[in-house]
């Protein structure tokens, strides 16, 4: 008699191409007989919500996703002069904070040539 847990019936123990085809000849006459389930624009946000908060879960996932990204935009060198250029001017507008780094610049000039600070000028 065989042994069940090697059994070669059923949908389970098939290829996987092989079981790819019957649901796909499934999936095909539902929608021929109108009997096929479509999504409205509702469902499917739900059911897409619903992945993401899954796969945001795994930490390590996210971070290489991230990581993949970052590195894609960053090939890409006149995008990431862009980005610098807007940086720049929003940075320059604020006049406190521009006047901030001048003074911080200024001092830690000095610090770095301590004989220069000290020497008087003509």
């Amino acid at each position: 008699m065989a042994d069940s847990s090697t059994s070669r019936r059923g949908f389970a123990s098939m290829d996987p191409d092989r079981k790819r085809e019957i649901a796909s000849k499934g999936g095909r006459a539902a929608h021929e007989k109108g009997t096929a389930h479509e999504f409205s624009p509702e469902e499917a946000r739900a059911a897409g919500r619903k992945g993401g908060e899954v796969v945001s879960r795994n930490r390590e996932h996210m971070a290489s996703i991230g990581r993949k990204g970052g590195e894609a935009v960053s090939r890409d060198r006149e995008h990431m002069a862009m980005i610098g250029r807007k940086g720049g001017e929003t940075v320059s507008r604020d006049r406190q904070h521009m006047s901030e780094i001048g003074r911080e610049g200024g001092e830690s000039r000095r610090s770095d040539f301590p004989e220069e600070a000290q020497a008087p000028q003509a």
